[in-house]
């Protein structure tokens, strides 16, 4: 059912995004499997009054087809509009090809929403389950997402990550002037809003294990320096004043730490800061430049980009040992390396014959598979479940966003309407 061949489907969806956002992102998906699962998902039964503020039903079809491994069956094409599983009639979606079909209620609490919904096989006969969420009066895309998450989990067996959340960095013009901005937004692009908003550069920000913080590196001082910012009060530390380099922060699976680039002795080398004692400790020693860490998920190593083979690429540092062995070979440039939740596979800015793509690398066995084709692509990001990878690149002169599964089956670009945008990162689950 989930054919890994690729087929370029050209299939733009519209979807409603942010209000008042600074800076909208749309879908655009270009790429998907070759035979997606037919799904349709039923407008939803409001027991309410009035008109809800969002199309819940809508937004979970926009989630499956995202993911590229669905096809929902629009609207249009359907021959019913079922509320409960009882309301199916297999003969009719059978004709349309359908092999799923979602039903659901909304019903009006006092401190929000509850959606009941129900996942039918239509070709197996029966209904696979009845599920519950809820949720405040201003979370009816939570709710939509989070049921996306048990509807895309029940069918696959991967678990979702539609109510995972990026960051990234927005730059436009101002009065004439560049001014950024760090922005927060929905994994789909909606709800965009400003964290914060600098007059200078912001960038390589990164989400605490928990979400409930995020690191970065600002220029507003004069000169680059890490800072942490809770995302719930907007308070915020800054962690170092260093001359020279202060870059590349990355949490430590357990958030205690951060690693990070310092050239405070002279080089540019690899620190891990303890966040309860405010104790630097320096961990590489190499006339080479060595930058841009990033945490193995057991925490007992670190990944790092080095040019001490004479050109770019990946090495691992054993931190009880202090040992560093090289891991990339193939290519002449492999840097910005992120490591996949089961530590199976590394993710790297790759270069060959002269073209920057995104790559990844089966940590056993060396394997290296080009996952993009476009020539300026950099700054990936994993998905907590390891299926997919966000990532910046171009669109002409424009930066924009895009998303790439880890097969390269799945592809979708996040074009901003208004300014450039670069530099995400996908967030944790938030449980």
């Amino acid at each position: 059912m989930m054919k890994n061949l690729l087929k370029t489907v050209a299939v733009f969806v519209a979807v409603s995004l942010s209000v008042g956002a600074r800076a909208q992102l749309v879908v655009d998906i270009t790429s998907g499997i070759d035979d997606p699962t037919p799904i349709a998902v039923s407008p939803f039964n409001w027991s309410g009054s009035g008109v809800l503020s969002e199309d819940v039903s809508g937004i979970i079809s926009a989630d499956l087809r995202r993911s590229g491994l669905f096809a929902p069956v629009p609207q249009a094409d359907m021959l019913s509009f079922p509320k409960n599983p009882e309301e199916v009639v297999f003969r009719d979606w059978r004709i349309l090809g359908t092999e799923y079909v979602v039903t659901g209620r909304i019903e009006p609490q006092a401190a929000g929403y509850l959606l009941t919904f129900d996942l039918v096989n239509i070709f197996g006969q029966q209904k696979m389950f009845t599920k519950q969420v809820s949720g405040g009066s201003r979370q009816l895309r939570d709710i939509a997402h989070r049921a996306a998450d048990e509807i895309f989990e029940a069918i696959t067996g991967i678990r979702g990550a539609f109510s995972t959340e990026m960051i990234y960095v927005l730059e436009e013009q101002r009065g004439g002037r560049p001014s950024y901005a760090l922005m927060r937004a929905d994994i789909d692009g909606a709800r965009a809003r400003e964290i914060r908003r600098f007059s200078a550069p912001v960038m390589s920000p990164m989400w605490s294990p928990n979400g409930q913080e995020v690191a970065y590196v600002s220029f507003e001082t004069g000169r680059p320096a890490i800072f942490r910012e809770n995302l719930s009060t907007g308070s915020r530390q800054q962690l170092t004043n260093f001359k020279g380099i202060n870059s590349s922060p990355t949490w430590s699976p357990d958030g205690t730490k951060l690693a990070m680039v310092l050239s405070k002795d002279g080089n540019p080398e690899i620190y891990v800061l303890d966040l309860n004692t405010g104790k630097f400790t320096r961990m590489t020693r190499h006339f080479s430049i060595d930058t841009e860490p990033n945490w193995m998920p057991d925490g007992k190593s670190l990944v790092f980009t080095s040019d001490r083979g004479g050109k770019p690429q990946i090495y691992q540092l054993t931190l009880a040992t202090g040992q560093v062995d090289r891991l990339t070979f193939d290519g002449d440039y492999n840097a910005r390396p992120r490591v996949s939740p089961d530590g199976k596979t590394l993710v790297v800015v790759h270069r060959s014959r002269g073209v920057f793509t995104i790559a990844t690398m089966d940590i056993n066995t060396g394997r290296m598979r080009v996952l993009t084709e476009t020539t300026l692509d950099e700054s990936p990001s994993i998905a907590p479940n390891g299926a997919m990878l966000m990532y910046a690149t171009k669109r002409g002169d424009k930066g924009i966003l895009a998303a790439v599964s880890l097969d390269a089956g799945v592809k979708y670009n996040l074009p901003s309407q208004r300014g450039d945008v670069r530099e995400p990162a996908w967030s944790p689950y938030f449980d």
